[in-house]
Parts: C-alpha cells; structure tokens; sequence
C-alpha cells in the first residue's frame, strides 16, 4: 500500500484547458492507458505542458550506440537515484521487454542506494561505466570522475555520451516537476513486486517542537 501522501497532489487539475492541449493529453493517455495528473496539472501554465511535451516527444529509446536495454536500465537507476515513485513505476513497465530480468530491477535499486553495492556485478563492463556516469549526472553537487568519463567517451562515443546525459537529465527533470507536484504512482507496474515503490515517499510532515 502507498503512504497517505499520494491519495492526492498538492495542486487540482484546472477545470479547463484550451481545446488543442486537450485532444494531445486524451491521445497521449489513450496510448498509455493511464490519465496523467502531472501533465494536467501543468495546465495552470500551458507553456511548462507544452514544453515538457516536446521533451518527452524527442527522447531516445534505442538507439545504435546505447540500446533499449541500457536506456531502460538509465531510465529505471535515475528513477530510484531521485525517489521518484511515479518514474520507477512508469519507466519499469516495460522492463521484461528491454530485456531486463526481476533480479536486475533489484540490483538496479540496491546500486541506486549504494554506489558501492555489489549488485552492480549483474550487468556488464560496460554497462556498469553507463550506470557511474548517469549517477553523477544525478548526484548533488554533480561531480564527475576523469577516469569515468573517459572510459564513457571510450565506450560510447561522442552521440552515445549524449544520449546517456540526456536521457538521464530528461528523468530528473521529470522526477523534479513530478514530486513537486506531489503526483502519485499510476500503477503501471502491479505485477513487480520488487519496485517497493511505498518506499520512495518524499513528502514530510512538520511536528511541533518540544
């Protein structure tokens, strides 16, 4: 069961929005299956809707030098780097199709609490310099090794290495308008138990002092 925090966002969608922004959020939720309260919540200001709209249009998710499964497996670590429930939820639907496996979600997780964890064993060589990299795009304050990003540039070259940091500040930028907007999970991904998506609150509530 999810904490009492997502019964509700912090802010009600707006009672209309202009005709155009309706008929692309009803097109893009018929394709998904899911009624996207952050993407209507952004609404109350129709340039963020439209803006954070084309983002999302131009994302890559396979591409020659960075396939499915690596941006999957980026889209998944960035999503419990940040604690955003809704994003594990969202970008972990897809999982099995990526080429991913339950026991690769856990490690995914384990190494997004502890860079240091042995879980990161699971995947390969160069997976795990693509997993480094984007865990320092998302760390505060980012901070890079020089070994890391060499040995990145190495591995994936000049178009895989943008790929990788787009992809990774595409999440968080997600991540960040998400949990401010306090938006719960959408339930995409019932049947994996392993997310333990309860786990990733980010509202605290203020106790009186003394």
């Amino acid at each position: 069961m999810l904490p009492a925090e997502y019964h509700a966002a912090y802010l009600p969608e707006p009672a209309r929005l202009a005709w155009p922004l309706r008929i692309l959020l009803r097109s893009v939720e018929r394709k998904l299956g899911k009624r996207l309260a952050a993407n209507r919540i952004l609404g109350w200001y129709p340039k963020a809707l439209i803006g954070s709209g084309l983002l999302e249009a131009f994302v890559a998710h396979d591409e020659p030098e960075t396939p499915r499964r690596l941006l999957a497996m980026v889209r998944i670590f960035v999503s419990f780097r940040v604690s955003c429930a809704f994003c594990i939820d969202m970008n972990s639907q897809h999982f099995k199709e990526a080429g991913l496996a339950e026991p690769e979600l856990e490690a995914l997780r384990s190494l997004a609490a502890d860079s240091g964890s042995e879980a990161g064993a699971v995947f390969s060589d160069k997976e795990r310099a693509a997993l480094a990299y984007v865990a320092s795009i998302t760390a505060t304050p980012v901070s890079f090794d020089a070994d890391n990003i060499a040995l990145v540039r190495t591995l994936f070259g000049e178009r895989g290495m943008v790929v990788l940091a787009s992809t990774a500040a595409q999440v968080n930028f997600w991540a960040r308008l998400i949990q401010s907007l306090g938006v719960a999970p959408a339930g995409f991904t019932k049947e994996c138990a392993v997310l333990h998506l309860e786990e990733y609150g980010t509202l605290r509530t203020s106790r009186p002092s003394g």
